[in-house]
């Protein structure tokens, strides 16, 4: 099976090298680039695919969800959530309540369930679950004490998991690779990026933020980082099974 993980930064990418990029790229009009995007993602031919930064909705993409979008383009079952609870204060504004999180699926989606962790503002883990393994799909706290508390969580929600599951993501971890350690000693989970490859920025990557972690009944077969700018996160690709029992 394959499995691509990446942070599309709601389709903005083409402002990447342009003067005030950051702010244009979280304004700007995104809907001809995430065609680009979906583009690429189909040419990687992957099973699954786990989508950070998704824009659900906005002027955006004149009101497209590019979930739904992309699950069209690469002709796959998605599933996508808005990332603040519907209580949150930041659904009270117009461009922060269409920010989400999706799964592409060429299997049939057969569970799909949102959790939404105690603390920080990027709260959000996705749950899907296909006939072969379970997906957690995450976008960590930006702030270090939170993001720690927020892997405390995550190790509670997966500990009794017995399926084959993955867990993938923008896990923001500006502290570096340790902080995940003890997590995946707990969850007995593989980081497939064994050579520790950077992923942001994309047009000269310095820090590993995004991480594909496997439970110990998937084999990991091979993965790449691949390079490109359409966002400013670079994608990862792998390649594994399952084992059997």
């Amino acid at each position: 099976m394959r499995f691509l993980l990446y942070n599309i930064r709601y389709g903005t990418g083409k402002y990447l090298n342009q003067p005030l990029k950051y702010l244009r790229g979280y304004l700007g009009q995104s809907l001809d680039h995430i065609h680009r995007i979906g583009e690429f993602i189909k040419e990687q031919k992957a099973d699954i695919v786990g989508l950070v930064e998704v824009d659900l909705g906005s002027f955006r993409t004149k009101e497209a969800n590019q979930a739904k979008l992309l699950g069209e383009l690469t002709e796959k079952n998605y599933v996508s959530q808005y990332k603040y609870e519907e209580n949150s204060r930041y659904m009270k504004f117009p461009i922060i309540r269409k920010q989400g999180n999706a799964l592409l699926s060429n299997s049939k989606i057969i569970a799909q369930r949102f959790h939404y962790l105690e603390r920080g503002m990027k709260k959000l883990v996705i749950e899907m679950e296909t006939e072969e393994v379970t997906i957690f799909l995450v976008h960590l706290a930006l702030g270090g004490k939170t993001r720690l508390r927020q892997i405390v969580e995550l190790n509670n929600m997966i500990e009794n998991h017995k399926k084959p599951f993955i867990v993938a993501g923008d896990f923001n971890l500006l502290w570096g690779k340790e902080e995940i350690e003890l997590f995946l000693k707990a969850g007995k989970l593989q980081n497939v990026n064994n050579r520790r490859e950077p992923t942001f920025p994309s047009w000269a990557p310095k820090k590993e933020l995004d991480f594909i972690l496997c439970s110990e009944n998937i084999k990991i077969k091979d993965y790449k980082v691949l390079r490109n700018t359409l966002s400013d996160h670079l994608p990862i690709l792998l390649d594994f099974e399952i084992k059997k029992s």
